[in-house]
């Protein structure tokens, strides 16, 4: 294919299935004994959208889903994914589809389709848009919406408008023989079963394709042949388009004219031997590889390389649509390769796959923090009646923070779950909100955690958007033996954060514990670097020139450029102090915004307490405090950027 034009807005858009797939979380497990589920955004063209969105194409997705919470997620997800969504139709009265999958083995993957009269089902021809067509330079089609009479017409008629107009069409062969009435409930990993009928009318719509993309078996119904080779010589009588046959840990071969005697003469990319941990979606992996390629005018073998890799990722975890790669990811692997076969177990390529696939973009964050335990604790001085006010008291401070706030970007709160549970239900509620909460004990040196030592089973309640921070009493020059301690602790929260799919913000402060030079920080952030953490989120202390900030920058750009970035402590500091030290942290590249809590609360917290301020009081008093600081922060920067 020659490369995209540039006078279109979008690369691909996709049609058909779209799901809220439930992927088994127990591994080497029966679909009946599995216990707990992963969910992700799911369906052949879906997963596309997603991979191809990943690899820097401009994707859409043409699809239906229920008006309900599932159909709400896959919208939600595929706008953060960046896929344009303005194809996709709410229908009214049918639900989103599902699929429950497991892992039984290495070639056992069990799967079920809830699909009787799923939205995306009833997808036809009147939710096709001529204009939204023409807008793309490229539509692609999948077999399996071939099988309803109405989904069939959808897209003949998404092909015809997109051929008119200069467009290519791309058949995903996509055969999944229980979803054509072929096999039962149960099959639904059943990846062949011949048929006249299926095959029939799939050759129909071959002549009017520019790729077809199939397995070995795909291309066996796609033209109605037992044989592999007169297979591809059937199809290519019908149609002039690229061939590309999948062929499972062997890569692919591509065939762009005659087929060869040799089925091996074809063209083939790099291939990529791995570990297989889970081949479902690794086919829609591929195909988002290959387009990333092909569209753009990449020679095939090009493509093809791509495309092996994307599968090989895909195949060597757990989910589909997740954990295809991102262009950074991928152009990573293609350069550096990988000492591990299973490439889930590789700790860099995981820290890029994590950092390019982040649920939002967060270049500026101002946040209040009312995460104290113990401070508040002291203010109530023991008074049972005062202890127990503090969680309304925490309320009171999330709705300062919002008035601040007042529906912008970049503000969020710092909030515990051992008193702020209202406080926490009340700041969800706000949209783009950003959300952190603690999981250290208070004051504890050598660090420990708050409640439980296992932070795996206690971060599975948390929301997904729900930051975990930890503060650590760190300081270069402490004993060897207790900095390796506290360090494991450390690594024992970056590991739990990872696996569970959640934030991490690690809040650094040395002063308490030695005297703080302009390499101190930079010292402390190098070690835990050393250890292999690469937190989200760097909250740590104002530091005093802007040579300690330059030397922490250099530690930050050296080991991880993919960090969100830092947010400034307050200690309780009065706002004069605050307000040079976000003066002086302005000449720092990764310096983000603020985390500042007591200079906020302090003064209200403790005249609340005592019953001499009521709530509106108090609001409005951490609400000035608040906006203070940001007023400050936004002159600060403002004064950097002018200058």
């Amino acid at each position: 294919m020659t490369a995209a034009r540039e006078d279109h807005k979008l690369d691909v858009i996709t049609i058909g299935r779209a799901s809220v797939d439930l992927y088994g979380q127990q591994i080497g497990t029966r679909l009946e004994d599995v216990d707990s589920f992963a969910k992700s955004v799911g369906g052949c063209p879906t997963n596309i959208a997603v991979g191809t969105a990943r690899l820097g194409l401009r994707s859409a997705l043409i699809t239906r889903v229920g008006n309900e919470q599932m159909g709400r997620f896959i919208r939600e997800q595929l706008a953060r994914e960046k896929v344009e969504t303005r194809g996709i139709v709410t229908d009214p009265e049918r639900l989103t589809a599902l699929v429950l999958l497991a892992v039984e083995n290495d070639k056992s993957f069990p799967l079920i389709f809830y699909r009787d009269n799923c939205a995306d089902n009833a997808l036809n021809e009147d939710d096709i848009d001529p204009e939204f067509i023409k807008s793309s330079n490229a539509v692609l089609v999948t077999g399996t919406h071939f099988s309803k009479p109405h989904t069939d017409a959808a897209q003949r008629k998404a092909m015809r408008i997109a051929r008119e107009n200069g467009g290519k069409v791309i058949l995903d062969i996509d055969y999944r023989p229980n979803l054509w009435g072929l096999a039962g409930h149960d099959a639904g990993d059943s990846r062949y079963i011949a048929s006249d009928k299926v095959s029939d009318h799939l050759k129909t719509v071959l002549a009017d394709c520019d790729l077809i993309v199939g397995t070995e078996e795909e291309v066996l119904i796609a033209a109605g042949e037992t044989d592999l080779h007169e297979a591809l010589r059937t199809i290519r009588n019908l149609s002039t388009g690229t061939i590309v046959l999948k062929r499972g840990p062997m890569g692919c071969i591509v065939y762009d004219g005659a087929i060869p005697d040799d089925l091996e003469d074809g063209i083939v990319g790099r291939g990529f031997p791995i570990e297989v941990y889970n081949v479902l979606g690794a086919g829609d992996a591929f195909m988002s590889g290959y387009l990333r390629g092909w569209l753009r005018g990449e020679p095939h073998q090009t493509s093809a390389t791509w495309a092996n890799a994307c599968g090989a990722f895909a195949v060597s975890r757990l989910l589909c649509a997740p954990e295809i790669p991102t262009w950074a990811e991928l152009t990573y692997f293609l350069e550096k390769g990988s000492k591990e076969k299973a490439l889930r177990k590789d700790a860099e390529i995981n820290h890029i796959h994590w950092a390019t696939t982040r649920r939002r973009q967060i270049p500026k964050l101002l946040a209040l923090a009312i995460d104290h335990r113990s401070q508040l604790e002291d203010m109530a001085g023991g008074d049972p009646q005062k202890l127990a006010k503090i969680p309304d008291f925490k309320v009171l401070a999330v709705k300062a923070a919002a008035q601040v706030a007042d529906g912008r970007d970049g503000f969020g709160m710092l909030l515990d779950d051992k008193y702020g549970r209202d406080a926490l239900f009340t700041a969800s509620a706000i949209p783009n909100f950003w959300i952190a909460k603690p999981i250290e004990l208070p004051g504890s040196r050598p660090l420990q955690f708050e409640f439980t030592q296992d932070l795996g089973s206690r971060l599975t309640e948390w929301p997904v958007d729900h930051c975990i921070k930890v503060l650590c009493f760190f300081h270069p020059d402490d004993p060897e033996e207790l900095k390796q301690t506290q360090i494991a602790k450390l690594r024992a929260a970056y590991d739990s954060a990872r696996k569970i799919g959640r934030e991490l913000l690690v809040e650094i402060i040395a002063s308490k514990h030695g005297a703080v030079g302009d390499d101190t920080i930079a010292r402390a952030l190098g070690e835990i670097y050393d250890a292999g953490i690469k937190p989200d989120w760097w909250k740590l202390e104002p530091l005093a020139s802007p040579n300690a900030w330059a030397a922490l920058d250099r530690v930050i750009d050296a080991r991880d450029p993919l960090c969100r970035g830092i947010v400034l402590l307050g200690l309780d500091a009065p706002q004069v102090q605050l307000e040079a030290g976000f003066a002086t942290a302005q000449s720092s590249r990764w310096v983000r915004g603020f985390a500042v809590g007591r200079t906020i609360f302090a003064e209200a917290a403790r005249a609340w307490l005592d019953g001499k301020m009521v709530d509106a009081e108090a609001v409005e008093n951490m609400a000035r405090r608040f906006g203070t600081l940001v007023e400050i922060w936004e002159r600060s920067a403002q004064g950097i950027a002018a200058a």
